[in-house]
Protein backbone atom coordinates (compact mmCIF):
# COMPACT_ATOMS: atom_id res chain seq x y z
CA UNK A 1 0.00 0.00 0.00
CA UNK A 2 1.68 3.31 -0.71
CA UNK A 3 1.58 6.29 1.55
CA UNK A 4 -0.69 8.52 1.01
CA UNK A 5 -0.28 11.43 3.43
CA UNK A 6 3.30 13.18 2.53
CA UNK A 7 4.85 15.70 4.81
CA UNK A 8 4.10 19.10 4.19
CA UNK A 9 6.94 21.82 4.91
CA UNK A 10 5.65 24.35 6.92
CA UNK A 11 7.13 26.93 5.35
CA UNK A 12 8.97 28.23 2.30
CA UNK A 13 12.41 28.94 4.35
CA UNK A 14 11.73 24.88 6.12
CA UNK A 15 11.59 23.67 2.73
CA UNK A 16 14.35 25.15 1.32
CA UNK A 17 16.61 24.31 4.60
CA UNK A 18 15.23 20.31 4.54
CA UNK A 19 16.05 20.58 1.12
CA UNK A 20 19.77 22.45 1.02
CA UNK A 21 20.11 19.23 4.03
CA UNK A 22 19.40 16.71 1.52
CA UNK A 23 21.12 17.64 -1.15
CA UNK A 24 24.20 17.39 0.76
CA UNK A 25 23.36 13.72 2.18
CA UNK A 26 23.13 13.25 -1.60
CA UNK A 27 26.60 15.02 -2.51
CA UNK A 28 28.12 13.19 0.44
CA UNK A 29 28.04 9.52 -1.43
CA UNK A 30 26.87 7.69 2.36
CA UNK A 31 23.16 6.92 1.43
CA UNK A 32 22.08 3.63 0.34
CA UNK A 33 20.52 3.63 -3.19
CA UNK A 34 17.07 3.42 -1.46
CA UNK A 35 17.88 5.86 0.58
CA UNK A 36 19.32 8.15 -1.99
CA UNK A 37 16.17 7.92 -4.22
CA UNK A 38 14.14 8.40 -1.44
CA UNK A 39 16.01 11.86 -1.09
CA UNK A 40 15.74 12.29 -4.16
CA UNK A 41 11.75 11.80 -4.39
CA UNK A 42 11.81 13.93 -1.07
CA UNK A 43 13.66 16.59 -2.83
CA UNK A 44 11.36 16.73 -5.95
CA UNK A 45 8.48 17.40 -3.85
CA UNK A 46 10.60 20.35 -1.91
CA UNK A 47 11.56 21.91 -5.26
CA UNK A 48 7.91 21.81 -6.54
CA UNK A 49 7.07 23.65 -2.92
CA UNK A 50 9.64 26.17 -3.30
CA UNK A 51 8.74 26.96 -6.79
CA UNK A 52 4.85 27.32 -6.16
CA UNK A 53 5.39 30.03 -3.27
CA UNK A 54 7.54 31.86 -5.28
CA UNK A 55 5.19 31.71 -7.85
CA UNK A 56 2.42 32.68 -5.32
CA UNK A 57 4.70 35.19 -4.03
CA UNK A 58 5.42 36.72 -7.18
CA UNK A 59 1.86 36.93 -8.31
CA UNK A 60 0.92 38.85 -5.09
CA UNK A 61 3.77 41.03 -5.88
CA UNK A 62 2.04 42.27 -9.11
CA UNK A 63 -0.92 42.49 -7.64
CA UNK A 64 0.58 45.20 -5.04
CA UNK A 65 2.32 46.60 -8.56
CA UNK A 66 -0.68 47.12 -10.88
CA UNK A 67 0.35 43.74 -13.05
CA UNK A 68 3.86 45.36 -13.56
CA UNK A 69 6.79 44.21 -11.72
CA UNK A 70 9.08 47.12 -10.54
CA UNK A 71 12.34 46.86 -9.43
CA UNK A 72 13.08 47.28 -6.09
CA UNK A 73 13.81 50.77 -4.64
CA UNK A 74 15.31 50.09 -1.14
CA UNK A 75 15.48 53.16 1.36
CA UNK A 76 19.28 53.62 2.10
CA UNK A 77 19.59 53.76 5.87
CA UNK A 78 22.64 56.10 7.14
CA UNK A 79 23.72 55.83 10.74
Amino acid sequence: MAKSSVKQPENYESALHELETLLASLEGGQLSLEQSIEAYRRGALLLGYCQSQLADAEQRIKVLEGNTLQDFQGNDVSD
